[in-house]
């Protein structure tokens, strides 16, 4: 209970940057106690041990959104409401990621091999799938409805894990905050061995540019992809914990939970159009 206790879970709508420290502190912890203590499965193991640090704290968050459902029928305020918290939840993914991509960069690298070995995986398999369609003579309207097909499977998780858990849709997000960090790590890495053998050592310049643009390369459409993920699973919340309370007969409930997943399916369709039509361009 130690750590839930550090930041305070009524306060984070309205100091939503604590969240990046949070995620932060809570993924170095967990990351060392995985590598320390089960080595073996250390990629998925500090995924867990990061969920169970916000979870407390995440219940707490949705059940108040939930509450606010009941208390007034004005959607628009439910929105502004909902969107506080989806900004304390991406400085929350923030913070996670940022966490990881430097454990990534400093650790030696057979400490990185053992701890994300299986994120490593997990981005072979992806880029393997996506230089097939490339190579395949696939279109880019084709490449676009493959990506937002692969991307909806996992807002359809996120709405699961979150009916069945009520804050299951951290785990996935949690998931794919430690293969980003791992992607950007990675390229950051191939960046900077290039820079160094064209210029025999690294440059602080180089350190600062390949970083951000390592960054923004994913991030340009993956804060779309992230913002869908978590409006959606801040749905299935707020479903399952009226389900619990019965207070799903509630038609402020229904409305505000369809509208969150519209919502998502939304931001889902923009950061699929980002990734296929704005992102190779920016960073071909």
């Amino acid at each position: 209970m130690v750590l839930e206790s550090l930041f305070n879970p009524f306060a984070v709508k309205r100091k939503p940057w604590e969240m990046f420290f949070a995620g932060f502190i809570y993924s170095i912890i967990g990351m060392l106690l995985a590598y320390i203590v089960f080595r073996e499965v250390a990629g998925i193991l500090l995924v867990f041990l990061i969920v169970m640090a916000l979870i407390p704290m995440l219940y707490v968050t949705i059940k108040e959104e939930e509450e606010l459902d009941l208390k007034t029928d004005r959607e628009w305020f439910l929105l502004k409401e909902h969107t506080k918290v989806l900004i304390y939840l991406m400085f929350l993914f923030l913070g996670i990621t940022s966490a990881l991509v430097l454990s990534y960069l400093f650790l030696p690298a057979e400490t990185t091999s053992s701890i994300f070995s299986l994120q490593e995986k997990a981005i072979v398999g992806v880029n393997k799938n996506i230089q097939g369609y490339l190579t395949g003579g696939t279109t880019q309207l084709d490449f676009f409805i493959r990506i937002f097909l692969n991307n909806l499977k996992v807002l359809f998780f996120c709405l699961v894990f979150s009916l069945l858990y009520g804050t299951g849709a951290i785990f996935i997000l949690t998931w794919n905050a430690s293969v980003i960090a791992t992607a950007i790590g990675g390229l950051i890495k191939s960046e900077l061995a290039q820079v160094a053998s064209l210029t025999g050592f690294p440059l602080f310049s180089a350190y600062a540019g390949i970083t951000a643009g390592s960054f923004f390369r994913y991030m340009t459409h993956g804060f779309f992809e992230i913002a869908a993920y978590f409006v959606m699973g801040l749905a299935g919340g707020i479903i399952s914990i009226a389900l619990i309370k019965h207070n799903f007969q509630e038609d402020r409930v229904v409305v505000d939970a369809l509208d969150l997943i519209f919502i998502s399916i939304g931001l889902l369709l923009i950061a699929g159009a980002i990734e296929v039509y704005i992102t190779p361009r920016l960073f071909a």
